[in-house]
């Protein structure tokens, strides 16, 4: 195993909507890049002040402090490189941007310790194993396909980590939900770990993380809706507990969208495809950003999976009359 060492130097202001948290907690929402423990042991060991001041782990922030990190990143080469096959829609020098497959998972965890994106990614551009996650700045999950931006680079990696602090990474979704969605609208609702269930993300009143989730009404297909949804946030789960929330829960998702439900009057064919469908109908279609070596705005966008193209088209056709 080869080990090699990388200084790290971030500055940050903790936002105001993250009065009364944990600072390792909040580091980690600040700097994803970096794991909590890795930022609490550097908390502990003197490598981040906050206003000037070293502060322990635990400490409850107010909002507003500075924090800065200035610490030594030791990067193991544990994971080791797959030829899996990636869906590429652009490389250069500085970054590489894919198409993520439903059921890819993106970083190795416990059951998953290989055959994900990361791995990957270590076979594609070997060089990434100097980077921090590979080069990989945000996450899509498991069952969720669509386009994601790896940095090939520590100056990219920056660069982009900045962007989706500052929330200027242009992320839609195309989202099908169960329900007739009048009119496109807004969802503003805290999202936070379940009280109950540490596995799930719920809407809490105390204790959630500030969420808005933005969406548009794309195509009617009788008893549901394909929406077009914007993120202003990146909370985990985001759209699929926001949509759940307001009562329009995603096609297939296993985890907050209940027992499946068929229409009454939905031929065979429907309801064979419903049935089938078994992750969430979610794709993350569009991914804007300002390209790290020029600050351009560029764009890309992947093509909509097979699955679920399937499933829109049976839709669509089954319900013709009803749009």
């Amino acid at each position: 195993m080869l080990n090699t060492l990388e200084r790290i130097d971030r500055s940050a202001v903790i936002p105001d909507d993250a009065v009364g948290d944990r600072l390792d907690q909040v580091l980690a929402e600040m700097f994803p890049e970096f794991s909590r423990s890795v930022l609490g042991r550097w908390v502990r060991e003197g490598f981040v002040v906050v206003d000037d001041k070293k502060v322990k782990p635990n400490y409850r922030v107010r909002g507003g402090e500075s924090v800065v990190v200035a610490a030594t990143l030791e990067i193991r080469s544990e994971d080791q490189p797959q030829a899996i096959e990636l869906a590429l829609l652009h490389e250069d020098e500085h970054i590489i941007v894919l198409n993520k497959a439903a059921g890819l998972v993106v970083h190795p965890a416990a059951g998953n310790r290989d055959g994900t994106l990361l791995n990957a990614l270590l076979h594609h551009a070997p060089e990434l194993a100097s980077l921090p996650r590979a080069g990989i700045v945000h996450r899509l999950d498991k069952l969720t396909s669509g386009v994601m931006v790896v940095a090939r680079s520590l100056s990219a990696h920056q660069h982009l980590v900045r962007q989706l602090q500052n929330r200027t990474m242009g992320r839609e979704y195309l989202a099908l939900v169960r329900g007739k969605v009048i009119s496109g609208g807004s969802v503003t609702a805290p999202i936070g770990r379940h009280p109950k269930d540490r596995k799930r993300m719920a809407v809490l009143d105390m204790g959630g993380k500030e969420a808005t989730t933005h969406f548009r009404v794309e195509q009617r297909l009788g008893p549901y809706t394909l929406l077009r949804c914007h993120l202003e946030t990146g909370r985990t789960h985001q759209i699929r507990v926001h949509m759940a929330y307001r009562g329009y829960p995603l096609v297939g998702d296993p985890v907050y969208g209940g027992r499946l439900k068929l229409p009454a009057a939905a031929d065979d064919s429907i309801r064979a495809g419903l049935s089938g469908f078994r992750r969430q109908a979610l794709h993350a279609q569009r991914l804007t950003l300002n390209h790290p070596a020029t600050d351009e705005q560029v764009s890309f966008v992947a093509a909509v999976p097979d699955d679920m193209q399937s499933l829109l088209q049976l839709l669509a056709k089954g319900y013709a009359d009803h749009a």
